[in-house]
């Protein structure tokens, strides 16, 4: 067992829900807490929540990870993957169980944690990365390479405040990236940035897989996750559901998904947001014939809920659970709802045959997410005719097909 660098043991985490805690540290926490209790005595004001109800992120999680392995955490949102990321990280502490680290531990799980947003951009990479465990002299030697990496030299010198999101992001995850630790964490964090930098993330995180350090990765890129990891462990509820080579766990985890799209998805659990907007229905269809490749299609959304502004996103998948498109309603400025169905009018439907999953989402003018079904829908598409071409279902293509005519000329 000498080449086992995590253990984690029986971890459980519970976060309690309504009331944080008993105890008031603070006179700000005493007089909220008397406030509330006021308040509560009116019964029209009262809360059905007590704080006395538990929700349980982990129940009972056991595994190792072995120097050198690259290990995927996978399962849908809200499965647990990010407390168990965080209790390795000594972020959160586990409500019982234990978790054993052997080695320097280096975790890019909250982008730009500790950036100052008064601060320019290189008085924040000596700051950020001094709380990622840097040494001065250590981020001294890797500035420039931090620099080059964020794309953001212009401007260094400028408060982080004036920065655009992704600038904001790009330097902070070359900041993590640089962190050399026996151990790496990673959460969502590939998904960063545009799609140049993007493939800059997995190249980096490619190159700290073959160094032969140990990665621990949770993320919904499934063909990343199959390119960088030879072992996942799928999780789902709190709990490990299976441990085993990364392409066996891929695949029944996109079963699964494909699974959950046949319920009702009125009555679907597996969901995250608010609640006050629901998608409850969802279709996809063509008024002329079956859902083929260069065809019109519709897709038809029904939402229930109060009638208020929200904008609505839908992205198709492929089988390797990646983003292939999507559109919204906030590009075509369509801000107020109209009614209680969103409709979307394909004039041409540019994927390949094959089966596709619909990812839905539904966000509040304050910028809340509302609802968030993962695979609310899955989507077959037949072989059809692409500017009066037919195209097949052939391997190897892709999910896009473009129009498109060759010329050949002498």
């Amino acid at each position: 067992m000498t080449d086992t660098v995590i253990q984690a043991t029986n971890l459980s985490k519970a976060y309690r829900l309504g009331v944080a805690n008993n105890s008031f540290p603070t006179l700000r926490d005493a007089l909220a807490s008397g406030a509330r209790r006021i308040l509560h005595r009116k019964p029209d004001l009262g809360r059905r929540n007590s704080g006395d109800d538990q929700f349980w992120a982990l129940r009972d999680v056991s595994f190792e990870v072995r120097a050198g392995e690259v290990l995927a955490v996978i399962g849908p949102n809200g499965a647990g993957k990010s407390t168990i990321l965080k209790i390795l990280a000594q972020i959160v502490e586990p409500t019982s169980g234990r978790a054993t680290i052997r080695g320097r531990l280096g975790a890019l799980l909250e982008v730009g944690t500790g950036f100052h947003a008064e601060l320019t951009g290189r008085e924040n990479i000596y700051l950020n990365g001094a709380i990622l465990g840097m040494r001065r002299a250590e981020i001294r030697s890797k500035l420039d390479e931090i620099v080059e990496f964020s794309g953001v030299e212009p401007f260094l010198d400028t408060p982080v405040k004036r920065y655009s999101s992704g600038m904001y992001l790009r330097l902070a995850f070359a900041i993590a990236a640089h962190v050399d630790p026996d151990i790496l964490v990673i959460d969502e964090i590939l998904a960063v940035g545009d799609a140049a930098f993007q493939k800059k993330c997995i190249a980096k995180a490619e190159s700290v897989a073959e160094t032969g350090r140990t990665v621990l990765i949770a993320s919904h890129q499934m063909s990343v996750l199959q390119r960088l990891c030879n072992r996942a462990i799928l999780i789902d509820g709190g709990t490990i559901l299976a441990d085993g080579p990364t392409s066996d766990l891929v695949r029944n985890y996109l079963q699964t998904l494909e699974a959950h799209a046949s319920t009702d998805l009125s009555t679907r659990t597996t969901r995250t947001g608010r609640g006050r907007l629901r998608v409850v229905g969802i279709e996809v269809f063509n008024k002329k014939g079956p859902v083929a490749s260069g065809q019109p299609a519709v897709f038809r959304l029904q939402v229930d809920g109060p009638r208020e502004a929200a904008q609505c996103l839908v992205t198709i998948i492929d089988d390797l659970g990646d983003p292939v498109t999507s559109f919204d309603t906030l590009e075509h400025s369509l801000h107020d709802r109209q009614g209680d169905v969103y409709t979307v009018d394909v004039e041409s439907l540019m994927l390949r045959p094959g089966r596709y999953r619909i990812d839905v989402a539904l966000v509040a003018d304050d910028r809340v997410v509302e609802d968030h079904v993962e695979t609310a829908a899955v989507l077959d598409v037949m072989p059809g005719l692409l500017d009066d071409r037919p195209v097949t279902a052939q391997p190897g293509f892709g999910s896009v097909s473009f129009p498109h005519r060759w010329v050949v000329r002498r």
